[in-house]
């Protein structure tokens, strides 16, 4: 584990900066970025589209490491360059950012008010080179649809099992259990979800360290006790379509929650924007999620 990087996301001031759109989602991010369908004709274009939007994002001077701990990249990503150096490289050597890559293969069908993750075939390969990239951390996402003890338990103990073949490879893990915003019950959820984390972390093992990426939730410092875990490096909050304004004020009243933020990091940015409007207004975008962040 690389130390400073260690020491950066558990202590530093910031936000991690959620960029891993992947093949179900980047139609959606590319035509709110202002490119239609029609701009690619396969799967290789248009991860090559969203290559350049995710490039564009990390190049520009507002986007580096005074402001932003991490950011969360897609697999693809982490094959490709950005200015001729690997994506991770160019993220900590260029722009002190710590790099984290999404490591799960989407949704299972929903069962029991729950979307567990699909199997994640080639795992350990794939950690093999992350690590050898150098990347710090991995990221995976569950979603609680609805507050039911089975479904919360079920997404808990993927998380947790999958998460310590993670933490074992090397990479520190950054469990992803979501509750939709719009779930039925969601205070209910909630509750149900911090016993079941709390009661897993009691077996987690003392050498070894995780992160949590939690829905902002009903009642402010709902999370505090994971915060103050001594194993959780950081918890970080998902947008979960809320939007930015809506987001940062929940994400203000939760004191050691930081965000981890896509849609709201990316709203009002376009591929039609000149350099100078583009960084203008991801700078804006920046500045209040990290406010809100470290309020």
């Amino acid at each position: 584990m690389n130390q400073e990087q260690f020491e950066k996301m558990r202590n530093g001031r910031g936000f991690i900066a959620a960029l891993d759109q992947s093949g179900g989602s980047t139609p959606k991010a590319l035509k709110v970025y202002g490119i239609d369908e029609d701009a690619y004709s396969n799967d290789e274009e248009m991860f090559r589209v969203m290559h350049e939007m995710r490039s564009r994002i990390i190049k520009s001077p507002a986007f580096n490491g005074d402001r932003i701990l991490g950011a969360i990249l897609f697999e693809d990503t982490m094959n490709r360059q950005i200015e001729g150096r690997d994506s991770a490289d160019y993220l900590w050597n260029v722009k002190h950012v710590v790099p984290i890559i999404k490591v799960d293969k989407g949704l299972a069908e929903e069962a029991d008010g729950a979307q567990l993750m699909k199997p994640i075939p080639g795992l350990d390969d794939l950690l093999r080179r992350a690590v050898a990239k150098g990347f710090f951390g991995t990221k995976m996402r569950s979603v609680v649809k609805e507050g039911k003890e089975g479904g919360v338990k079920a997404i808990a103990d993927q998380q947790f099992e999958v998460g310590r073949q993670i933490a074992d490879a090397g990479p520190v893990p950054i469990l992803e259990p979501e509750i939709d915003i719009h779930s039925p019950n969601k205070g209910e959820a909630e509750a149900l979800l911090k016993n079941a984390l709390l009661e897993r972390l009691e077996g987690w093992p003392s050498d070894k360290y995780l992160m949590f990426k939690l829905t902002l939730p009903e009642e402010d410092n709902f999370y505090s006790e994971l915060v103050d875990h001594p194993n959780v490096v950081r918890v970080v909050a998902l947008s979960g379509g809320y939007s930015r304004e809506e987001a940062n004020a929940r994400l203000a009243r939760n004191k050691g929650v930081v965000a981890s933020f896509s849609r709201a990091l990316t709203q009002g940015l376009s591929a039609q924007q000149s350099d100078e409007e583009f960084d203008k207004t991801l700078d804006q975008s920046i500045q209040s999620i990290f406010e809100a962040s470290n309020a």
